[in-house]
């Protein structure tokens, strides 16, 4: 696992999304105070969810907020089941980000096609200001999993057979997804339980390979969190 996490074990899924709210938040602002902008990494899944509709009532500084995301589902835009979707309904519908700040993955072109389009812009994003990631229970993180091999010197990648339907996806690279000022993980539910523990135990797993220069957030609840892999 990284070196330098911190752990932050929190009741419930609720208070996770919380915590993660006020994180990002903060981030944002001091982001925007130092460099004029914030650019913050989306995640799809529950958890991340919770957040996106704490961040929908927020009052930010909309206008210098540029949104990006760690992975795509290869499906037609208006599909039910795309990150950006869920995203926009929850979140990005509500607020005044400009339209051209929000950098969505075109994932119907293809996993080639999207992957090269993506790569070119997140080359002209990094560094992020804070990427927000989920982990699966097989320790997959964004639409890397445990056993595919990429190019490392990539930004992004063609997905291919994955484990979890559709099986063609486009996915920021860990290079791309390690180079942010802040890393926040989002892990809850009794299902995670043994890709934490492996995690803790040093196991050779996706979400153990982003490693930014700062220490990671890893915003955890009870459910999710194994008592005996401390």
């Amino acid at each position: 696992m990284q070196q330098t996490s911190h752990w932050h074990t929190l009741e419930t899924a609720d208070q996770v999304a919380l915590a993660a709210y006020q994180q990002i938040i903060d981030a944002a602002d001091i982001a925007i105070a130092d460099h004029g902008h914030f650019k913050l990494v989306l995640a799809g899944g529950s958890t991340p969810e919770k957040v996106y509709h704490l961040l929908a009532k927020a009052n930010a500084d909309w206008a210098r907020w540029f949104i990006y995301y760690g992975d795509e589902r290869c499906l037609p835009i208006a599909h039910a089941e795309r990150n950006s979707l869920m995203a926009e309904t929850a979140f990005l519908s509500k607020v005044a980000i400009p339209h051209a700040q929000i950098f969505t993955i075109p994932a119907e072109l293809g996993p080639e096609l999207g992957a090269q389009h993506y790569q070119q812009i997140v080359a002209k994003a990094l560094p992020f200001d804070m990427v927000l990631l989920g982990m699966g229970e097989d320790g997959h993180t964004a639409s890397l999993f445990p056993g595919h091999q990429h190019n490392k010197n990539e930004l992004a990648h063609a997905i291919y057979n994955s484990p979890k339907p559709p099986s063609e996806r486009v996915s920021i690279s860990t290079l791309g997804l390690s180079d942010t000022q802040q890393l926040v993980f989002l892990i809850t539910g009794k299902n995670k339980q043994d890709a934490v523990k492996s995690w803790r135990l040093g196991k050779d797993l996706p979400v153990a390979a982003i490693i930014p220069k700062n220490p990671v957030d890893i915003y955890i609840d009870k459910e999710a969190y194994h008592s005996e892999s401390a």
